[in-house]
């Protein structure tokens, strides 16, 4: 079934076929590899754009900046041998003679050393200066309190760190850590402060986030590149459809078609009439189906994925249109066409609860999220809130749904979605008592709301169905086509991978 796009695809439904990528391509296969190694990388001449030397055929990579990159990771995996050693053969540091002055002056606590440094790397930008400053004489001052040196602590205060005139709140935090150690002095409690002080490595890490990359470059730099790239091609894979986070970094990653689901594992027929609704527990260990037939059958499925039947529902004197899992999986509500909801206990198969109006019937029925109170369309067109015994709290009149509708509800129990005409679905906001209207020029004949409460998935009569954004203002992503409908009810889903993928039925015998 293709999918017909619109301007705006939503990139989380939307998967888009990318050119190929070559920043990973494993080249060992090749008899003429076009870089080459990397010992014949660095040997041969280097490309050169304007001034700068540059790697790679994009002519993008900046040779210094690569070369840096991998003496920092190769220090972080504790390689400190073999990075000195690529220094050494490079000619390119991986840090400025000043820079590793400024850290070795962190790292044994000559912050006033360290202050002249950070005045002295070149940095232009004096806010930049000023909040490393803070940083490094904030460590200073805590480490002073620390060690009862309270009226050194307060001249750094008042003499080094007030007249850099930023972060005044921290800077009131700084006072009342005086008045805290006072206090503690007076009373003779032991210090308060050794929870404050960090250690001079982690003030290192804060630096590295204030002070441009260029003159400390940030931790895990490489891994952090590599996955970025690793995470850009699965997510250009429109096949991905897998939880295994395994990725090779020889080969580009690329998934088949057999990701998605294409082959029948296993052919359910206790029913004796037509099946009009599925759904799976959320905990995935049930199916629920409804029929024609007037039951609802309960479907337990093993660990290897077969399917076998728990319990048959039997006591709608109608056809069963729907069926609701409780958000704990441990009760299914179905509901019989413009007749009762029931409410099933799913261990035992005994129906516990039935929900009627007298003179009406139901027609649709679900759960709210804390699974306190049950809800259900109404076919004089309104929609009732019970309790689970069976009492009615709330009803909300008028024409909030169809004699035959979905009802839906978001996962915040706010608002209650149902189609409210043909060719109009209703998003009632209970709390803001306010109505929002998504209108079609088709009839509508099912819906389905994602996960995530940001889409709906609408099915029309004229063999369309339409991805709606309803995050904020409503706004139509895409439209899919090719299924067929001409006489029964088309459902279709979100499903697969964080719900990235689109199914639905067919009267052509085709999903």
């Amino acid at each position: 079934m293709g999918g017909v796009e619109n301007d705006e695809p939503a990139s989380k439904r939307l998967k888009l076929v990318s050119g190929r990528s070559t920043g990973l391509s494993n080249g060992s296969s090749l008899t003429e590899p076009l870089v080459g190694s990397s010992r014949d990388l660095m040997a041969r001449p280097l490309q050169y754009e304007g001034d700068k030397e540059v790697l790679g055929s994009k002519g993008v990579i900046k040779r210094v900046e690569f070369v840096r990159i991998i003496g920092k990771a190769l220090q972080s995996l504790g390689y400190k041998k073999s990075c000195a050693y690529l220094e050494e053969e490079s000619g390119i540091p991986l840090h400025s003679s000043a820079v590793d002055l400024f850290m070795k002056q962190i790292l044994n606590g000559n912050w006033d050393e360290s202050v002249i440094t950070l005045h002295n790397l070149g940095l232009k930008d004096e806010n930049i200066v000023k909040s490393a400053s803070f940083l490094l004489l904030e460590q200073k001052f805590f480490e002073l309190l620390h060690g009862d040196k309270i009226m050194d602590a307060l001249k750094t205060i008042k003499t080094e760190i007030a007249p850099l005139c930023i972060n005044n709140g921290r800077l009131l935090e700084l006072s009342s850590c005086i008045v805290a150690a006072t206090h503690c002095d007076s009373v003779g409690s032991s210090n308060q402060d050794n929870g404050r002080i960090k250690p001079r490595s982690k003030l290192l890490e804060e630096l590295q986030k204030v002070l441009p990359p260029a003159v400390i470059m940030p931790e895990n730099r490489l891994e952090h590149l590599v996955e970025q790239a690793l995470t850009l091609q699965q997510d250009a894979c429109i096949f991905h459809n897998s939880l295994d986070k395994e990725m090779s970094l020889y080969s580009d990653h690329k998934c088949g078609r057999d990701q998605i689901p294409s082959r029948i594992l296993q052919i359910l027929e206790a029913h004796s009439d037509e099946v009009w609704f599925l759904q799976f527990s959320h905990n995935g260990k049930y199916l629920a189906s409804s029929s024609n037939d007037r039951s609802a059958i309960i479907w337990e499925i093993d660990e290897n994925g077969g399917v076998s039947l728990k319990h048959r529902l039997s006591g709608h004197q109608k056809p069963v249109s729907s069926v609701s899992w409780s958000p704990n999986d441990h009760q299914l509500l179905t509901c019989g066409v413009e007749e009762v909801v029931r409410r099933w206990d799913v261990s035992s198969g005994e129906c516990l609860q039935v929900y009627e109006k007298v003179g009406l019937g139901l027609v649709s029925c679900g759960w709210f999220p804390d699974g306190k109170w049950i809800f259900s369309g109404i076919n004089d067109k309104s929609i009732s809130m019970w309790e689970l015994d069976g009492k009615e709290i709330e009803c909300w009149k008028g024409k909030k749904t169809l004699k035959i509708s979905d009802l839906e509800i978001t996962s915040d129990g706010k608002q209650i979605i149902s189609m409210c005409r043909e060719s109009a679905i209703l998003l009632l906001d209970r709390e803001a008592k306010v109505e929002r209207v998504i209108e079609e020029n088709q009839t509508i004949t099912s819906f389905s709301l994602s996960r995530d409460n940001r889409f709906l998935l609408v099915n029309l009569l004229n063999q369309e169905i339409h991805l709606w954004s309803i995050d904020g203002n409503f706004r139509l992503v895409a439209k899919y086509n090719g299924h067929k409908r001409s006489r029964f009810v088309i459902r279709s889903c979100f499903g697969g991978l964080e719900q990235a993928f689109i199914a639905s039925g067919s009267e052509d015998s085709q999903v």
